[in-house]
């Protein structure tokens, strides 16, 4: 069965997320983590992560955005940078508005023009999608954003990817879905997507049941995935 519907994670997939940190670090303000920023927007992230699995697994849900503030905390204490509000303040401000990486636009639009449906499917609330979309200035070339939060649970939880033949009516087969997790593109898999883990920084794969349809560096090669 042919892709007509194409599906991306939003954080770290078409958002950079060590922006935030790494733009901070260069303002003078902030000079304190010039040196560790990327330590800590590494720690924010995999905290935000790990919170937001604990949270599924507990029946704890909450929204995204506490879950990215509660991960932020903890990575700034780890750091030694807890008792900086103004630091917080500037990297929740700056996680607002994530740039798209430099691909994304050009692969979107490529997309589009070919008839396909373009959608993101995150954990992110629908305000932040909003936020990060407006600023990327992808709007255009994407048809719906759909959060976790219509369905009260975070990734990978079935009924998160239920959402995408919810809103397009489409089959599981139809499907090419994007992740720059590797246990999201593998728990995709075993919905009955075709998956696609972007592995931008070269990590293994990860050890579970199910392993992504294809492997790339960047977005690039997405359309030609699709069958554009």
């Amino acid at each position: 069965m042919p892709i007509t519907t194409c599906v991306f994670d939003a954080y770290g997939t078409l958002f950079d997320v060590g922006a935030a940190a790494r733009q901070a670090a260069s303002e003078p303000d902030f000079a304190a983590i010039k040196d560790d920023w990327m330590v800590l927007a590494e720690h924010w992230r995999q905290k935000q992560l790990s919170y937001s699995w604990l949270r599924a697994v507990a029946g704890a849900h909450t929204d995204f955005w506490e879950v990215t503030q509660n991960g932020l905390d903890w990575a700034l204490e780890k750091t030694g940078h807890g008792g900086d509000p103004a630091l917080r303040e500037r990297l929740l401000a700056l996680y607002w508005e994530l740039q798209a990486y430099p691909e994304v636009p050009g692969m979107l639009a490529a997309l589009k023009a070919a008839g396909m449906n373009t959608a993101i499917l995150s954990n992110g609330s629908p305000e932040m999608l909003e936020g990060a979309v407006s600023s990327a200035g992808i709007g255009e070339v994407l048809d719906v954003s759909l959060s976790v939060q219509s369905v009260g649970i975070f990734k990978p939880d079935a009924r998160v990817y239920d959402l995408v033949g919810q809103h397009f009516g489409c089959d599981k087969a139809e499907v090419l879905f994007v992740s720059s997790n590797g246990w999201d593109a593998a728990a995709a898999t075993g919905y009955g997507f075709t998956t696609a883990w972007v592995n931008r920084s070269g990590e293994p794969m990860d050890r579970l049941p199910w392993t992504p349809a294809h492997q790339l560096r960047d977005l690039t090669g997405i359309p030609e995935l699709a069958g554009v």
